[in-house]
C-alpha cells in the first residue's frame, strides 16, 4: 500500500509541498539557516525580525538601522540557499513595523506573517514603494480567537476591498509571548481545537464572499505527525510548529540554548509576565527565578524596540535577555519554549524531523482509514 502523503499547502499561487510553516522564533533563533533548510524539505521557512538587529555587528552604533540590516542579510543568504518558500515574521509591536515591512516586500519574501497586534492596516496602504511594482509578497494575519480574525478581516474588507491571504490561530500551548489572559492559558475552553473552528467560519465567510480560498494554519502544542493529522482533519489546511525546530541541527541558536530544551522538565516550563505586556511560556532558569523573587537586572535601553515595553518599570530588558540566550549566555538570558519542550531529547537535523512528522502522519491517516473502513462495514451488517 502506497504510504499517505500529507496535503499541499496552497496560499494564492504559492504551493508548499507539505503542510509545514516553520514557526517564526525572534531574536536570532529562527534566521536564514534554519528557514532555508525547512524551505528545503518542502515547507515554509521563517524568518523572525524580533530583535533580528542583534545579529548586527554594528548594532550599538546605529540601532535604529540595524533590524533592517539584519534582515535583508538573512533574508538574502535564505535566497542563496534554497528555491522554497522563504516568509518573515514581523510583530505588530515593533517600533520599526514599516521599515521591516518595507524591506521585507523589496526583497520579495513569499509570506509576511504578522503578529502580537491587531493588522488593521492593510500592508499594501502602508508607504510600501511609489506603487508601480505589483507587490509579490503574500500577507498571513496571526490570531488568538475568531473575534479577533473576524475583525481584521472585517476591517480590510470595508477598507480596502481586500483580505488576507492566509490567518494563522495559535493556542496557548504555544512557546513566547501568548496572545491570552494568564487565566484563559489552562482553560480548556482556550485550547487550540476550541479555536480552530470560529476561525475556519470568518475564513470560510469571507473567502466564499471574495470568491477565494484563504487556508487556515494552526499552532501551538502541535508536536507530533499525528497531532498535524488531527488537527487537519478538524479543517486546518496547515500547521505552524516553533518548538521542534529548535532542537535541529539547522536551528540558528547556540547548542546550550538546544540543550536547555532537551534537558527540561516538564515541571520547568513557566508561564512569566514579560515586560512587553503579555504572558509568555519559557524554560525556567536562574534569571527567571531572581526576577520572581522581586530582583532588577540593571540596563540601559538604547531604544524602545517594541511599542508595548514599559521601558521606566520593567526589571529586564527582555530583548538583552533573550539575545543572551540566543547566544548561550543562559545564566544572563532564558529561553521561549512552546508546552512540550519537555518531551525533545535530542537532537536531529530538519530533513530527519521531516521525514518522522510525515511517517507518524501516514500512520495516522492509515489508522484513521482502517477504523472508518470497519466501522462502514459494520454498519452494512447491521443494515
Amino acid at each position: 500500500m502506497k504510504k499517505i502523503e500529507m496535503p499541499k499547502l496552497r496560499i494564492g499561487d504559492l504551493v508548499a509541498k507539505i503542510p509545514i510553516i516553520q514557526g517564526g522564533m525572534g531574536v536570532g533563533i529562527s534566521l536564514s539557516k534554519l528557514a532555508s533548510a525547512v524551505a528545503n524539505e518542502g515547507g515554509i521557512g521563517i524568518i523572525a525580525t524580533a530583535g533580528i538587529g542583534k545579529i548586527d555587528p554594528d548594532y550599538k552604533n546605529s540601532y535604529h538601522q540595524a533590524n533592517k540590516r539584519a534582515l535583508v542579510k538573512e533574508i538574502r543568504k535564505a535566497r542563496a540557499q534554497t528555491k522554497g518558500i522563504i516568509g518573515v515574521n514581523i510583530m505588530m509591536a515593533n517600533a520599526d513595523l514599516k521599515e521591516l515591512l518595507l524591506a521585507s516586500v523589496e526583497e520579495e519574501v513569499d509570506l509576511v506573517i504578522l503578529s502580537a497586534g491587531l493588522p488593521l492596516k492593510l500592508p499594501g496602504s502602508l508607504p510600501l514603494g511609489d506603487g508601480s511594482k505589483e507587490i509579490k509578497t503574500k500577507f498571513a494575519i496571526k490570531v488568538s480567537s475568531a473575534r479577533a480574525a473576524r475583525l481584521i478581516f472585517r476591517y480590510w474588507a470595508k477598507h480596502y476591498n481586500q483580505l488576507p491571504d492566509a490567518v494563522l490561530v495559535e493556542g496557548p500551548m504555544a512557546g513566547g509571548h501568548l496572545g491570552f489572559h494568564a487565566e484563559e492559558i489552562d482553560n480548556p475552553n482556550f485550547a487550540l481545537e476550541k479555536l480552530l473552528p470560529g476561525v475556519i467560519a470568518v475564513a470560510t465567510e469571507y473567502g466564499q464572499r471574495f470568491e477565494r480560498d484563504i487556508p487556515v494554519i494552526a499552532a501551538g502544542g502541535i508536536y507530533t505527525g499525528e497531532d498535524i493529522h488531527k488537527i487537519l482533519s478538524l479543517g486546518a489546511q496547515a500547521v505552524a510548529m516553533g518548538t521542534r525546530f529548535v532542537a535541529t541541527n539547522e536551528c540558528d541558536a547556540h547548542e546550550s540554548f538546544k540543550d536547555s530544551y532537551i534537558q527540561c522538565e516538564k515541571e520547568d516550563l513557566i508561564i512569566i509576565n514579560s515586560p512587553v505586556g503579555l504572558p509568555g511560556r519559557a524554560i525556567r532558569n536562574k534569571l527567571l527565578t531572581d526576577v520572581a523573587s522581586g530582583l532588577r537586572k540593571p540596563y540601559r535601553c538604547l531604544w524602545q524596540c517594541l511599542k508595548t515595553c514599559d521601558v521606566n518599570h520593567a526589571p529586564y530588558c527582555i530583548a538583552i535577555a533573550l539575545a543572551n540566550a540566543m547566544n548561550g549566555n543562559l545564566e544572563d538570558g532564558f529561553a521561549f519554549a512552546g508546552a512540550n519542550a519537555y518531551r525533545i531529547d535530542k537532537l536531529m537535523t530538519v530533513k530527519a524531523l521531516i521525514e518522522t512528522l510525515a511517517n507518524e502522519y501516514a500512520e495516522a491517516a492509515e489508522r484513521t482509514a482502517a477504523a472508518l473502513l470497519q466501522n462502514s462495514q459494520v454498519s452494512s451488517t447491521c443494515g
